[in-house]
């Protein structure tokens, strides 16, 4: 086993009436929230599950399981973090995360800075580390139509 290793992740919710938007740990103005058993931040779970599957450490699904009601409403960024707790113990760290979210609305481009100055606060590291893009499907599909927003992450971890 090397030094480096590299994870991906992939999460979909779907758009919701009576539900915040939280994405990347952060709470985003909009009309609809995404439905989830927990507050079903894309971002954040696409991230957990990249650092996961890095490590060999299985998905959040494993760890969290949705039938769980300790996991109902739970917040993702305590996911993330027992995420990095995990790391840790298995002698890992973070190097670096480059994600994309993609969404037809809200505009999601004003919201990043804040989106990486929470996931850097959550995971102890530079928000250098954190990339985080964000595009439209060009109204094609399910995130076009606005049914649900989806995210990608791909994580680096080296070994301490």
């Amino acid at each position: 086993m090397g030094n480096f290793r590299i994870g991906f992740g992939y999460d979909v919710h779907q758009l919701a009436e009576d539900r915040d938007l939280w994405l990347g740990g952060i709470k985003v103005p909009h009309t609809l929230g995404l439905l989830g058993h927990s507050d079903a931040d894309v971002l954040i779970h696409a991230i957990s599950d990249a650092l996961l599957g890095a490590a060999n450490m299985r998905d959040i699904g494993y760890h969290f399981p949705d039938t769980s009601e300790a996991t109902l409403d739970m917040d993702s960024k305590i996911i993330l973090r027992e995420v990095i707790r995990l790391l840790d113990e298995k002698g890992y760290r973070l190097g670096n995360i480059d994600a994309t979210i993609c969404a037809e609305r809200p505009k999601l481009n004003p919201h990043i800075p804040a989106m990486q100055q929470c996931l850097a606060e959550v995971m102890g590291c530079d928000e250098e580390a954190i990339s985080i893009k964000a595009t439209t499907t060009e109204r094609l599909g399910f995130t076009g139509r606005q049914e649900g927003i989806s995210a990608y992450a791909v994580a680096l971890i080296e070994r301490r």
